[in-house]
């Protein structure tokens, strides 16, 4: 891929709001966007999310009205619903973080105590959070944006559309969440809904953006 390919996708894509619901991305496209969420960065490393596919269609008409009647919510091909990590699982020394220091990242002794260490610094020092599950519940939160933007820009690059979307009663989809798909509130909460599928129509109006020198800055 040029460099022109990759800007073009980047100017390709927008918030779409309305969507072709017959037409379906293939399996084989959305396994890629899928992949580029899973192997997105994190602080630590430690992937404080959880992406939830839902297909549902019962289910899509239950989060409409949570979500403000957002058409994208049943239209969109394919709708994912991003978690994240919240509670004693992100707490320095916790079962959750020891084992996936051990199980998945597979450090060396000497490695696991030491980004043990420094996490618990992190925390308690660098970042000032420990003890506030509100704050690391938004720092983990925070996180989960890399991969909804690495997921919606391979969607451009593959020609498929999508829509960020925050506008939603977060308490009512995460009791209908927790309801519905036996999502465990007290170790996860929402952060965001992504929409994915093939425009209905072109953009209105061309994508606008402030120019380099407005927002970049060599010191």
């Amino acid at each position: 891929m040029d460099k022109s390919q990759i800007l073009n996708a980047y100017a390709f894509r927008h918030a779409c709001k309305a969507f072709v619901s017959q037409k379906k991305i293939s399996d084989a496209d959305f396994d890629v966007i899928l992949e580029a969420g899973r192997l997105s960065p994190s602080s630590f490393g430690f992937e404080p999310w959880q992406f939830l596919v839902v297909q549902n269609p019962a289910l899509r008409e239950k989060i409409l009205p949570i979500a403000c009647g957002q058409q994208q919510i049943t239209t969109a091909s394919h709708l994912i619903i991003t978690l994240h990590r919240r509670g004693d699982d992100l707490k320095p020394g916790s079962d959750y973080l020891e084992s996936f220091m051990r199980d998945v990242q597979k450090l060396p002794d000497d490695v696991h105590k030491m980004i043990g260490d420094f996490y618990a610094y992190f925390q308690n020092t660098l970042f000032k959070i420990a003890g506030d599950d509100y704050k690391v519940a938004e720092w983990a939160a925070r996180q989960t944006y890399l991969p909804m933007a690495n997921m919606m820009t391979t969607a451009a690059m593959l020609g498929i559309d999508s829509c960020p979307i925050e506008g939603f009663v977060r308490d009512d989809l995460e009791a209908l969440l927790a309801a519905e798909a036996g999502v465990d509130l007290s170790k996860f909460g929402v952060a965001h809904i992504t929409a994915f599928g093939y425009r209905e129509a072109e953009p209105k109006r061309a994508k606008t953006r402030r120019s380099r020198d407005e927002v970049v800055r060599f010191i």
